[in-house]
């Protein structure tokens, strides 16, 4: 329901390359990493963003994504889902042009914020998972 193939192919191949990943640390065991880490081999430019503000992958993090001095085109969220609607709030602030919450992060009314304020979104979904099947 909140991630039709159309709307996810969308956002993996029209939305834009550079993507703030929101809950990437350097941290290898998480979940982000890895995701972050599939990203870049696909294209994408991968854009750290946690409190620590490390740099991952290459790339400086930053601390929240206002703090981001460029245009980032999707923001993966990587948070509970208590917490995932202000970042989805952030997005449409910052300009974004897509948002995408992880496996198991799901606030139903952030996603039809997001989707009022004209933005693709998908939700409970993995970008790692769906992104291989788009290069076949």
């Amino acid at each position: 329901m909140y991630a039709d193939e159309e709307t996810i192919h969308q956002i993996l191949r029209d939305s834009g390359d550079t993507w703030a990943v929101v809950g990437l640390s350097d941290n290898r065991s998480r979940a982000a990493y890895g995701v972050a880490e599939v990203l870049q081999r696909f294209g994408k430019r991968v854009i750290p963003v946690h409190p620590k503000a490390e740099r991952v992958h290459g790339e400086d993090g930053y601390a929240s994504l206002a703090d981001i001095p460029f245009p980032v085109d999707v923001v993966d969220v990587f948070v509970n889902s208590e917490l995932a609607g202000a970042v989805a709030d952030e997005a449409v602030a910052a300009g974004a042009r897509a948002v995408w919450f992880q496996l198991g992060v799901v606030d139903t009314e952030a996603y039809g914020r997001t989707r009022a304020a004209g933005l693709d979104m998908v939700m409970d979904r993995c970008p790692a998972i769906e992104i291989p099947a788009l290069k076949r």
